[in-house]
């Protein structure tokens, strides 16, 4: 099985990942907006010197700068700016001869800018078209200035690392703050496992612990389980204790039949006492197979059956078992209103249950009872089976005796476990178990749902 990563890790990720990636983002955000402010400041610096060179141009006729424009051009903070100015016709004014050019110029727009490379370095170029006359020359003047490139990237470079210092020491603080918080969060839970830990396999009382309030639900859910638990230990251990006594008797019954068979004087006694220890060992075994089959009813539940088991087979191939077992004086008949009871279950318990309710009435239904009736019907989504007989029946009191593990309405006649196996058969699929004593005799209703094709 893979590992699982912690909740803290699990939590400290879910923040962090998208906190790094809206860090980069803003990051690249930052310096791509560095980078456009800084070309419009160089840019707007290019272009004041140009215009400042025209200005010159057009007072000086050509001949010189004025010492404000030669400031200009060295101290813009770009770095040092290049200039050079040609008449219409092409005649080259003042300024660095053999400006950078590019193809891409168009010589009807008034300002251009666009990028070169001037003497092996690349520059930043600006071109501005004035119209102007100087010396009876008249036409559109040409007034190229460009910058090295180094001193702007510089610029950007620096300008984005001062962002990124700041974005990264945010992001860095908000990484252990949550690492810490979120450890600090979990404390509880620590404390928690730290309980459940200590405890041993007989302390099962209930977490009382102040948690928070989104794991509540799962010591709620956990104490359920632990008092579930709890409660099946302690029946586990009842129904030992019962079990062990239920059984002392008839095993000190066969090793007495034994030690009788053992001391007979003669064959013809030793086979007089056998019959009884026959009859004590089959008591015995009785008892085991009851107690093997109410622990296989009382762990199995409505979730661990997948076959489909129709109740009018099964309650008839009970019928015809104990119609073989039966006194001629009892009558045992079936009466079926349905054609079909479908039902998901284990087919060899629900057949143990009506043979364990026939044997019941047989066994306490009195020396007057004469007839077992049993009938299978259904009801919207539920299947019934009636067991009825016409014996001494049972008060209320009795009734609940009945039910109880080893408990026995006629003490000495059957296990007790009977109709417990029948309560937990019907339980275990999900469906119940009553008496009914309104009429003569008792009528045992056992019910189960029905399985309703779609």
């Amino acid at each position: 099985m893979r590992d699982i990563m912690s909740v803290k890790g699990r939590i400290t990720l879910f923040i962090l990942v998208p906190l790094f990636i809206v860090a980069s983002i803003l990051g690249y955000w930052a310096y791509q907006n560095t980078r456009a402010r800084a070309e419009s400041r160089f840019d707007d610096e290019l272009l004041s010197t140009a215009s400042a060179i025209s200005r010159d141009i057009a007072a000086s006729g050509g001949d010189a700068l004025s010492l404000d424009t030669r400031d200009l051009i060295n101290d813009t903070s770009g770095g040092r700016v290049f200039y050079h100015v040609y008449a219409p016709d092409g005649v080259f004014v003042t300024g660095y001869a053999t400006p950078p050019v590019s193809t891409s110029l168009s010589p009807s727009d008034r300002l251009q800018r666009y990028e070169a490379t001037y003497h092996g370095s690349p520059v930043r170029v600006l071109r501005l078209r004035e119209p102007m006359q100087i010396d009876g020359l008249q036409g559109m003047f040409n007034f190229t200035v460009w910058q090295n490139t180094d001193v702007r990237e510089a610029f950007v470079r620096d300008q984005a690392l001062q962002t990124f210092i700041v974005i990264a020491t945010l992001t860095t603080s908000v990484a252990l703050i949550v690492w810490v918080g979120v450890g600090v969060g979990l404390r509880p839970l620590l404390d928690l496992q730290h309980a459940i830990s200590i405890r041993s396999s007989t302390d099962l009382t209930p977490i009382r612990r102040a948690v928070p309030s989104e794991v509540k639900g799962v010591v709620a859910t956990l104490n359920s389980l632990l008092a579930q638990v709890s409660e099946s230990m302690q029946a586990k251990n009842v129904f030992i204790s019962n079990a062990a006594h239920q059984l002392r008797n008839p095993v000190a019954g066969m090793m007495a039949m034994a030690e009788a068979v053992k001391s007979a004087p003669d064959a013809e006694a030793a086979l007089s006492r056998t019959t009884d220890l026959y009859e004590s060992a089959q008591q015995v075994s009785e008892l085991a197979n009851k107690l093997i089959s109410f622990e296989r009813a009382n762990q199995a539940g409505s979730a661990d059956f997948h076959e489909r088991v129709d109740l009018v087979d099964v309650v008839t191939n009970a019928v015809d078992s104990a119609r073989r077992r039966l006194p001629d004086t009892v009558h045992l008949s079936l009466a079926v209103e349905a054609q079909h009871a479908p039902v998901n279950g284990d087919r060899l318990m629900v057949e143990e249950a009506v043979v364990n309710l026939i044997d019941n009435a047989v066994k306490h239904g009195g020396s007057d009872l004469s007839s077992v009736s049993l009938r299978v019907s259904t009801f919207h989504d539920l299947a019934q089976i009636d067991v009825a007989d016409d014996g001494v029946g049972m008060s209320e009191q009795e009734m609940i005796k009945a039910l109880e593990r080893f408990g026995q309405v006629n003490p000495g006649r059957g296990t007790g476990l009977g109709l417990s196996i029948v309560q937990s058969v019907a339980q275990s699929h999900g469906g119940g178990f009553r008496f009914d004593n309104t009429g003569a005799g008792v009528t045992a209703i056992l019910t189960f749902p029905l399985v309703i094709d779609s």
